[in-house]
């Protein structure tokens, strides 16, 4: 139900975007947002949107990553600036809906030095 386009390949202090289309209503998820898997380590979460639409950014993100949703589109995007090795990663949005959650297939981010 999610479907996640973007990523790809650039350099570090480049930018990306990144965005997640849902069957459904995305603004009638309990939760949603973006998590990410860097290689050889366990998934952990970037960013998340309350149903009220409270943001709530991992620390690391420091002001680099913004997170948006169309509601018109039923689509959430991620724009990331200022990007950093250790950013490099599979990114996954996510979205509970009705206490099921639903992931996006993923899509890679490679950030070269």
């Amino acid at each position: 139900q999610l479907q996640a386009s973007g990523g790809g390949s650039v350099r570090a202090g480049g930018s990306l975007g990144l965005s997640c289309g849902a069957s459904r209503n995305m603004s009638s998820a309990n939760v949603r947002g973006w998590s990410r898997q860097a290689p050889g380590k366990e998934r952990e979460l970037v960013v998340a949107i309350s149903r009220r639409g409270t943001i709530n950014y991992e620390d690391f993100v420091e002001g680099r990553l913004t997170v948006s949703i169309d509601n018109a589109k039923n689509t959430m995007y991620l724009e990331m600036n200022s990007l950093k090795p250790e950013d490099t990663a599979v990114y996954y949005c996510f979205a509970n809906f009705q206490g099921n959650m639903h992931w996006g297939h993923g899509t890679l981010v490679t950030v070269s030095s």
